[in-house]
């Protein structure tokens, strides 16, 4: 039995229960850091300190996980650095290969070959501006946002599916390349699946992307 790792936000109540279903052959074992809102200031910022992310992700080690994946999508607002800092870091302290849901997300773009993102958020018209700002800097355009407005990490799994099917068609509209659903506590994973069809896009879920991220190290 394969013993893999899962570091996710401790409001997170989508993730775990998806890979858990999701997983045939391996088992899962995670830990949590801890995470209550999603803004852009300071006290928000300093929930994903370098140090902080890394303690919580190293405690998987003593489980004897063949990998970890960090199951947030932080650095869509703090900047793909943060992700790409962290699994080095992570590596040179443990020498466990270690993944991020975001760093997955960006591997499908590019094996799409998109340029145009419509990105669906739960979060703030700030916070989802940062992300399209991010996105752009890396070589996208962005075709559309689309967000609900909310800042407490646990109320984004509440919301409705008939709301998250919404504002995927609305990004469908823009004519993107492909669609992202940037947060792994919202509940849009089998939407994606059935919704592409309907809406002619490639559509990327959050949740969905840190399992992938798995399967990546699964065919190692």
């Amino acid at each position: 039995m394969r013993r893999f790792g899962l570091l996710i936000p401790s409001s997170n109540v989508v993730l775990e229960p998806l890979i858990k279903q999701a997983w045939v052959g391996s088992t899962i074992h995670v830990s949590r850091l801890g995470v209550l809102d999603v803004k852009l200031n300071a006290a928000s910022r300093a929930q994903f300190e370098q140090e902080t992310q890394l303690t919580a992700a190293k405690l998987l080690c003593d489980a004897k996980v063949e990998a970890v994946v960090w199951g947030g999508t932080s650095a869509s607002w703090l900047g793909l650095d943060h992700d790409i800092h962290f699994v080095d870091l992570m590596q040179q302290k443990t020498g466990v290969p270690t993944g991020s849901c975001v760093l997955e997300i960006n591997r499908q773009l590019r094996a799409l070959g998109a340029k145009r993102l419509g990105i669906v958020t739960p979060y703030t018209l700030d916070v989802a501006a940062q992300i399209n700002r991010n996105y752009e800097a890396m070589g996208f355009q962005i075709a559309t946002s689309v967000n609900d407005g909310g800042d407490l990490s646990n109320d984004f799994a509440g919301i409705p599916q008939d709301t998250i099917a919404r504002m995927i068609r609305t990004a469908a509209a823009a004519g993107p390349d492909a669609i992202i659903i940037m947060c792994t506590n919202v509940a849009g994973a089998a939407l994606a699946q059935s919704m592409s069809n309907e809406v002619g896009c490639p559509i990327i879920d959050s949740a969905a992307a840190t399992l992938a991220a798995f399967e990546q190290f699964l065919s190692r």
